[in-house]
Order: structure tokens, then sequence, then C-alpha cells
């Protein structure tokens, strides 16, 4: 009696791990797919960290984020849907073995920000992404464990089809989201957003409160001040400054928008989000890795918004030297503007990207691969569906991809299934005529 209550046990428990990991392995693969950029640049983040910095620039990042969208993915699929019993449970046990050891040395050392497990969806810090693995790496030993109590969800007649057609998806919506951009957009400048609201901070909260540390020496020896107790002996040496969170407040989604002009060095950043007039951002991080391949198009925009009175500029964090090398390729006569960079990597997962905004409010996003051409630009901004932004939820999006997956997957099992109907009748008809 006891050791049948100890089974039931053993396989609800295992049963509940294999289920937790594939929520997570699928939500953590899923949204890599659909930002693979984001995921390159947090790859690039890692292997600065350990000093690779020749692999952080070559497409090594590229390879890496999709391996690990489709390996995340494909291993969330096998879990849920049962297959590959032997093979699932060993590559999730590898996997959290792999990964909590890794961040327990991101939650020490604090080389990055965060892990960006789960992208700009969920933000969990160092610390908490590493309890977050504890927990993981016990399911995956569980389920290694008592493999042999996972059932399946589905037969072994359609388990292959599952499997590959699973892997040809998130490849497929990996390379579509890389082209264009994410179907899923969880940052702060996501169509739709108002950039000077999300700069700004609600009635009636805090804001976080900075602390300025000076770092002085005498004597050989470092001592820290702050500015109630700056040291006025003048022996003192200056070393070094730092600045840390004194009481941590509301951080609004976007804390570092702010624009200069190239050419004048003037603060833009009002002017552009306060005007009622249209105005064309081309966001280009670094120049020297652009896409030039949409400049015609680019020069069109440009060539449009001269005509129609709209603004254009062009947004990037590149050296005046890579500036006037992109003007000569290009033929590039668009004003420029500085900004930071992280800021234009978090503003559109293009290099470059289009953004079209009025009054500080993202109308319009295009990559490089799907830039507006003149059959579409045929009319002034007031005329045209660029105009106005039509709110489409994520669960209207979480549906479409759903029926993306599931409406092929269910034709081609009904397909298969049918064909092995079909070859048994076949082969039943053989066995009747030997006879």
């Amino acid at each position: 009696m006891e050791n049948k209550y100890l089974h039931r046990v053993i396989v609800v428990w295992s049963n509940f791990c294999r289920f937790l990991l594939a929520v997570v392995f699928l939500f953590s693969g899923f949204v890599k797919a659909n930002d693979p950029l984001g995921t390159v640049y947090k790859v690039q983040d890692y292997l600065e960290a350990w000093g690779f910095l020749g692999l952080s620039k070559g497409n090594v990042p590229y390879a890496v984020a999709m391996l690990f969208a489709l390996l995340e993915f494909i291993i969330g699929i096998y879990l849920f849907f049962g297959i590959r019993r032997r093979v699932a449970p060993l590559l999730v046990l590898l996997v959290m073995s792999f990964m909590t050891p890794l961040t327990l040395w991101l939650a020490i050392a604090n080389p990055i920000s965060d892990c960006g497990c789960f992208g700009d969806v969920v933000v969990l810090t160092n610390w908490e992404t590493f309890f977050k693995n504890i927990v993981l790496l016990v399911a995956a030993i569980s389920v290694f464990r008592w493999k042999r109590y996972i059932f399946k969800l589905v037969t072994t007649k359609v388990d292959w089809l599952i499997s590959l057609y699973s892997i040809v998806f998130i490849i497929f919506f990996t390379l579509f989201n890389l082209r264009y951009l994410p179907v899923f957009d969880f940052r702060p400048y996501h169509v739709g957003a108002d950039i000077q609201k999300g700069m700004s901070i609600p009635e009636g909260e805090k804001p976080t409160v900075y602390e300025t540390i000076f770092i002085y020496s005498k004597n050989g020896k470092e001592q820290e001040f702050t500015i109630d107790n700056f040291p006025t002996d003048s022996t003192w040496t200056f070393v070094d400054s730092k600045t840390r969170v004194k009481e941590k407040g509301y951080e609004p989604p976007i804390h570092d928008f702010s624009i200069t002009s190239l050419e004048t060095g003037e603060d833009l950043t009002e002017d552009i989000l306060q005007s009622d007039q249209y105005t064309f951002l081309l966001v280009a991080p670094w120049l020297k890795q652009a896409d030039d391949s949409g400049m015609d198009l680019i020069n069109q925009v440009y060539d449009y918004s001269v005509e129609h009175g709209y603004r254009f500029l062009c947004l990037t964090a590149s050296s005046e030297q890579d500036i006037m090398e992109w003007q000569e390729n290009t033929g590039a006569e668009y004003p420029f503007a500085l900004m930071d960079e992280i800021t234009l990597k978090t503003m559109i997962r293009s290099n470059p990207g289009l953004m079209l905004l009025k009054k500080g409010v993202v109308l319009r996003k295009w990559s490089v691969s799907n830039l507006p051409d003149e059959y579409q630009l045929n009319a002034p901004l007031e005329r045209l569906p660029f105009s106005t932004w039509s709110p489409e939820t994520n669960v209207h999006k979480i549906v479409e991809v759903a029926l993306w997956f599931l409406g092929p997957l269910l034709l081609f099992t009904i397909i298969d299934l049918i064909w092995l109907r079909i070859k048994a009748r076949r082969e039943k008809e053989k066995e009747k005529e030997t006879l």
C-alpha cells in the first residue's frame, strides 16, 4: 500500500516537473525567437564580459541566438508532448547544469544587468534568475531520475511530425522576426507608445535617489566620502568617483531618450517630442555595420519628407568618420543627430530601421527589409494609413501565431493519419491476396 502511494507521488511529481520545465522552456525559446536581434545583443554582452571581443562582432552571436531559441523551444515541445522521453530529460538536465552555475557567477560578478532569459517580457535580476534556475535544476533532476513515468500526450504515429514541424516553425519564425521586426514588441518604443509619457514619473511616485561616492587617498589608504562629509583637508588626493542607488524609487521605462544635432550640437529632444509635424527617424546604431540594401528607398522617403515638409533625421551613435563614409557611399543628404547606442538598439530591432513619430507618439516602425516605397507614399501622410495607428492587442497576436502553429500542424497530422490508414488497408488487402 505504501509503495503504491509512493509510486503515485513520484508519477505526479515527475510529470508536474515535466510540465513546469516545458512551459518555461517553451516560453523562453519563443521569446528568443520573437526578438532574435535582442538575443544577439545579449550574447554580445556575454562575450564582451568574457573578453571575447573578436567573436562578439561576427556571426557567432547570431548563430548562438538562433541555436538557443531552437534548442529551448524544441526541449519544451518534447517535454510537453512526452516526445523523445530519453533525449529530452537528458537535454534539459545538461542545459540546467550549465545555466545554474553560470547565473550564480552572473549574480556574484554582475558583469551585465540581467541574463536576458525572457527578453524584455520578464526582466529578472541576476539573483532572481539564479534562484529560478535552482528550482528548474531540481525539476530537471527529478524528470531525468523518473523519466520512465512521463506519459505521452500523442501517439508514436504523429510524434515525429510534431517534432519536425516544431523545428521548422521556430526556425522560420526566428528568421521572419530577424528580417522584419518582432511580432510582439514589449519595449517602451512599441507602436502606439507615447515617449513623453514613458519618460515621466506618475503623480505620487517617488523617483530613485542616487548618491555620488568620492574616493580619496591619503598616506596610501583610500577612503570613501559623500557630499555630506566631503574632506576639507587638501592633503587628500582624488582617486575615483561612483554613483550608487541610495533609495530605490520609480524608474520610468524611458530615461535616456536624448537627441543631439550633429551639425549644431543643439538638443532636439523636446522639439521633436512636442512637434505637431510628422517626423521620420532613421535609426542606425552603427553605420559601419548597417545594411545599405534599402538606401534607395530611404533616400526616397527623405525626398518625400522634404516635398511635404516633414522632418527627417538619422539617429546614430557612430563616429563622424563613419557618418562621412555613409554619406559618400549612399548619397545621403539627410541631417544626422547623435544618440546613445543602447537607446537606439532598444528603439527598433533593425540597423537601420525607420520610425514615424508625431507629438512623441510612435505611429509606425519599419525594418530595412520592408521600408515604404513610392507607391505607398503617394500622398500626404494625413491621407495615408500611416498617419494613425490601430491598437492590436497582444492577445490577438498570440491567437494569430497560435493558429499559424496549430493550424498547419493539425492539417499535417490529419493527412498523416489518413495516409497511415490507407497504408494499413493496402497491407491488409495484400495479406488477403497472399492467402
